[in-house]
């Protein structure tokens, strides 16, 4: 037992006292949890940005859609709906301009009559060229 005693007094000189250490991680983990969280709610703004504009009503798709299916054996009825439709892709260009205006010139005669006949094969080549050039 007293040899015991002995080791426990003798004093130790390579045993250095605790030293406090910086620790960051936690600091870290809350960066990463917060940029995470950043680029999630930057993807679902994005998906629900294209969800939405792909829902989104395209009024020139649908006019053209609506010049492609006009029937042109009413005559008087297409005379009005190729005016109307017309005008979304006139001003497009100035080449858009003069052959929406020289289509209007020509079918100028089927709209304010009471009976109207058929149209004619120039007028039927206007309307031809006018839709050829539409894009949306």
């Amino acid at each position: 037992m007293e040899n015991m005693q002995q080791t426990i007094d003798i004093p130790l000189h390579d045993i250095k006292p605790l030293v406090e250490i910086q620790e960051y991680s936690l600091y870290y983990f809350i960066a990463l949890v917060v940029l995470g969280v950043v680029v999630l709610m930057a993807l679902g703004y994005l998906f629900y940005r294209y969800f939405q504009t792909k829902k989104r009503y395209n009024q020139r798709k649908e006019h053209k859609k609506m010049i492609e299916q006009i029937d042109l054996q009413n005559t008087k009825r297409a005379a009005y709906d190729l005016t109307y439709y017309g005008t979304t892709f006139a001003d497009d260009s100035p080449r858009h301009r003069k052959y929406y205006d020289l289509m209007v010139e020509h079918l100028a005669p089927y709209k304010y009559k009471k009976n109207v006949e058929d149209f004619d094969d120039e007028t039927l080549r206007h309307i031809g060229n006018y839709k050829e050039m539409l894009d949306v």
